[in-house]
């Protein structure tokens, strides 16, 4: 939806809201003349339906303002909840923030201790909106180790997630005391306990099965990744999952990132559409045709050159059936633990 007919806000007038708007992880904001123009325009191209953001250059933003971290942070924050607002007017329903790396527990402990208050406010003011949250339908998750939180966030995150895990129109999800290479090793170890469990053959495990033990299952793989700052590295965020992303850097502080950035980087997405989707189409079909091709070593294994097209489609039903189940089991486990932590005093 375009503003209303004859309406147009003005540039001073938009800052105004955007600098003393309350609190708020649902952000409603106008849009000049221009940045529908230029909605519309992009609109006509393919839009990403996830975007992963590396949230860089509070600090420095901070320093630049003369003012302490923690000020960056928090306009770190509320920059996000506008890049949310943006990608509703878009149509991006996804978006994954790398909001704290395992990495940043290194840093001084008044910094820490500042980001956990930090997050301990939001996630108390985003429970105070769920109301607004189903009423907009975002479900919130939150991948990493949750056990390396504050007993206070976990329980915070938990209550989040659990509040508004059956809303489906668009999904926040924040990486906190997450690392790509911790969340790799997770998911291995998952899928060695169920080798070891019995729950699985080792010839069931495959790119496909692990995918769906990071933290991460449940999404699709993000369309564009966007890093400020000027850094051009992905800090070991979702190194997984971005293989076929659209890699977007921009020297812009978080902070002072704008709509019009955010537009640059869905028409850079756009100019590398077709390469990157025939990219991501070639590789599930050799992976497909991997899975395939082991299914037919494990029957000659075990038919030897009795093996025919029936033995073969029995081992992928029964592959199938003991993934479904393991899967399903982790599911539970996970929705377990989220319920213990809830439940925890602080």
């Amino acid at each position: 939806m375009g503003p209303p007919y004859g309406f147009i806000a003005s540039p001073s007038v938009l800052l105004a809201q955007r600098i003393n708007r309350k609190m708020t992880w649902i952000v409603e904001q106008d849009r000049t003349w221009a940045e529908w123009a230029a909605l519309r325009i992009l609109r006509v191209g393919p839009v990403p339906n996830h975007l992963a953001i590396i949230m860089d250059g509070n600090r420095r933003f901070a320093r630049k303002e003369h003012k302490d971290a923690l000020a960056g942070h928090t306009r770190g924050f509320h920059k996000l909840t506008e890049v949310l607002c943006w990608c509703r007017d878009l149509g991006i329903n996804e978006v994954t923030a790398y909001a704290f790396s395992i990495e940043n527990f290194k840093r001084s402990k008044q910094e820490v201790d500042g980001l956990m208050d930090l997050a301990a406010e939001k996630f108390a003011k985003l429970l105070e909106e769920k109301e607004k949250l189903e009423k907009h339908g975002v479900c919130i998750r939150v991948i990493g180790d949750l056990n390396l939180l504050p007993q206070r966030i976990k329980k915070l995150t938990g209550e989040a997630i659990l509040a508004t895990r059956h809303n489906t129109k668009c999904f926040l999800n924040l990486a906190l005391a997450y690392t790509s290479r911790d969340e790799i090793c997770s998911a291995m170890n998952e899928l060695s306990q169920g080798v070891a469990e019995g729950q699985l053959m080792t010839s069931d495990i495959s790119e496909e099965l692990l995918e769906k033990c990071l933290h991460t299952r449940g999404s699709r793989d993000p369309d564009l990744l966007v890093r400020t700052s000027g850094e051009v590295r992905l800090s070991d965020f979702l190194l997984w999952q971005s293989g076929f992303s659209c890699l977007f850097f921009t020297k812009v502080l978080w902070p002072e990132f704008t709509i019009w950035h955010l537009f640059g980087a869905v028409f850079y997405y756009q100019r590398h559409y077709h390469t990157l989707t025939a990219a991501r189409q070639e590789c599930l079909a050799l992976r497909q045709c991997m899975v395939e091709e082991s299914d037919i070593e494990c029957c000659h294994t075990k038919y030897g050159d009795k093996v025919s097209q029936e033995h073969i489609g029995a081992h992928a039903s029964a592959r199938k059936e003991r993934i479904e189940n393991f899967l399903a089991k982790l599911h539970e486990q996970k929705l377990y633990y989220l319920q213990q932590i809830s439940n925890t005093s602080d």
